[in-house]
Formats: C-alpha cells, structure tokens, sequence
C-alpha cells in the first residue's frame, strides 16, 4: 500500500519579543512579566515547603481564595509590591538590577 502524503503548507511565524505579554498586545507587558515571575517563585516556594494553600495563606497573611487565585494566575488584585511582600514573609531577600 503506497501512502500519499499532503505537500507541506507554509506557516508564517513571528519572532517572540522575549515577553509573551507583549506579543499578544497586552496592557503593560514588563509589570504582568514581573507579576508572573514573582507567582512562579511563590509557587515553587509552596510546592518545596509542601504547604497547603491554608498553610501557605497564614504564612503570606491573606486567605486561602486568594492563594487559589494566585496559583491559577488571576493576578489582577495583586500589586509587584504585594508579592513581592508575600516572599519576604517566605523568608525570601531580593536584588534589584536596574538595566
């Protein structure tokens, strides 16, 4: 049984700008791509200590919902400052470089 093959169609791509916000177009691209890396960091805080998002919310002094919203990415009540607060109660430091 010979089997045909369809000829490849072209697909036009676009280089990423580095910032995924960005190329989709969205409102303040730099401050929800530092939103998004400070919530991976509090994620992998969480997921190290093997906390509960109770656990987790006693500990950044919010309740639990909110704990859920952040690890689901609904991050538009939460300010850089805000997490940023969150992982110094984790016990976390910060450098900040400015470019």
């Amino acid at each position: 049984m010979i089997k045909k093959t369809q000829p490849s169609e072209e697909i036009e791509c676009d280089m990423s700008s580095g910032n995924v916000f960005a190329d989709l177009g969205i409102e303040n691209p730099e401050e929800e791509l530092t939103k998004a890396n400070l919530v991976w960091e509090i994620e992998q805080i969480i997921k190290k200590k093997k906390l509960t998002q109770v656990k987790a919310a006693k500990l950044m002094e919010i309740n639990q919902p909110k704990v859920s919203a952040l690890m689901r990415r609904k991050l538009d009540g939460f300010s850089i400052e805000r997490l940023i607060h969150f992982l110094n109660n984790f016990g976390q430091d910060f450098d900040i470089i400015v470019r």
